[in-house]
């Protein structure tokens, strides 16, 4: 079972994205912003868009550093082959230390409780943040807000950021981590310049989970990440998760189970099903769950020009096994029964979809 971490958007045993000073991949990214940013025609808002985990909020902090660095940004990026910054610049120190005056966040909070964080990005932290762009930059340059991520807003918050996003002060950068841009307000994607990353290939989720793992300072196995990047469908986020020996493990005995569907061994079955079970598997299940959406995705995505009534099976299972989950968390029920119902649909589903 992997360890809780004290922020909801921090990776346990892995640096948070302010902290990850390098950035595997997305070249071409970097070099589009930092041309918009030297041509004096800078967008004022940034849709990153792409999977989760594949590096949206390390660039988003990246860009952050370079913006907020002493000096015109502008003529810094005339000159400029990367967004990097140096680790003892004071805004990079201060990013990291999140002590930055002019560099806003919004993302979920901890409960009043202290027993966990809002599922969503409250309205009244956004509304904070449109109180501080009325007022002029801390230290006279330019201000920069990342929201991490879209999907956490509901439609009051988002509504508020829209407010800012319409009437923009002069130098406001926003940088709005999207991980579906679909499902957010129109009124702001189209008040935002799209960026779009891909997930990357594995030779790099593996680059970049080693980077992590070593700016972490800890020993860790070579061999553990190649494996769990092969598992990661190019994010190094669900990599540095998997890299953990007993996720692994769990990752990698769910995707046996599934490559060798329609065909099921009950014994495996079982196992797992209590594996996931009691209050000590709740992350273990969140990784089960995880896994088969992922192998599903890959499916549907690999067969996306056969016929509906080959994939339909598939996304059947897909939408049954959101709502199940999610019922599973909200009535703490027990979740055995979901793994073993959950296979015995997939199996079905193979069998429809391949007679289909």
């Amino acid at each position: 079972m992997l360890p809780t971490s004290d922020e909801p958007d921090r990776l346990p045993s892995a640096p948070h994205p302010r902290e990850t000073l390098a950035l595997i991949g997305h070249e071409a990214q970097e070099r589009a912003f930092l041309a918009a940013l030297a041509s004096g025609r800078m967008h004022h808002g940034w849709l990153l868009a792409g999977p989760e985990g594949i590096g949206k909020a390390s660039f988003a902090y990246r860009a952050a550093r370079f913006v907020l660095a002493a000096g015109d940004p502008t003529l810094r990026a005339a000159s400029a082959t990367s967004l990097a910054m140096p680790e003892t610049a004071p805004a990079t120190r201060r990013i990291m230390a999140q002590s930055h005056p002019d560099l806003h966040l919004l993302r979920r909070i901890p409960k009043p409780d202290g027993k966990g964080y809002t599922s969503n990005i409250p309205v009244d932290a956004v509304r904070r943040v449109l109180d501080r762009f009325g007022s002029s930059a801390a230290e006279g340059g330019w201000r920069v807000c990342i929201v991490d991520s879209a999907e956490d807003m509901d439609r009051s918050a988002a509504n508020a950021l829209l407010k800012l996003l319409e009437e923009p002060p002069p130098r406001a950068l926003f940088l709005i981590v999207a991980h579906a841009p679909g499902r957010m307000l129109p009124t702001i994607r189209s008040r935002c310049r799209l960026m779009s990353f891909a997930a990357l290939d594995e030779g790099l989720v593996a680059e970049a989970g080693a980077t992590a793992l070593r700016r972490m300072g800890g020993p860790f196995d070579e061999a553990a990440i190649a494996r769990a990047a092969r598992l990661a469908d190019g994010s190094v986020r669900r990599a540095l998760t998997y890299v953990d020996p007993e996720t692994l493990a769990l990752v990698e005995a769910v995707r046996a189970r599934l490559d060798a569907l329609p065909r099921l061994d009950l014994p495996a079955l079982m196992a797992l099903a209590e594996d996931v079970a009691g209050k000590s598997g709740e992350s273990d299940f969140a990784i089960m769950v995880e896994t088969v959406q992922s192998w599903l995705s890959d499916h549907l995505h690999a067969h996306a020009a056969a016929q509906p009534a080959r994939l339909a099976p598939l996304a059947e299972v897909w939408d049954k096994l959101g709502h199940a989950a999610r019922d599973v968390e909200t009535y703490n029920l027990d979740r055995r029964p979901l793994v073993m119902t959950l296979f015995h649909d997939l199996s079905d589903a193979v069998v429809r979809s391949r007679a289909a």
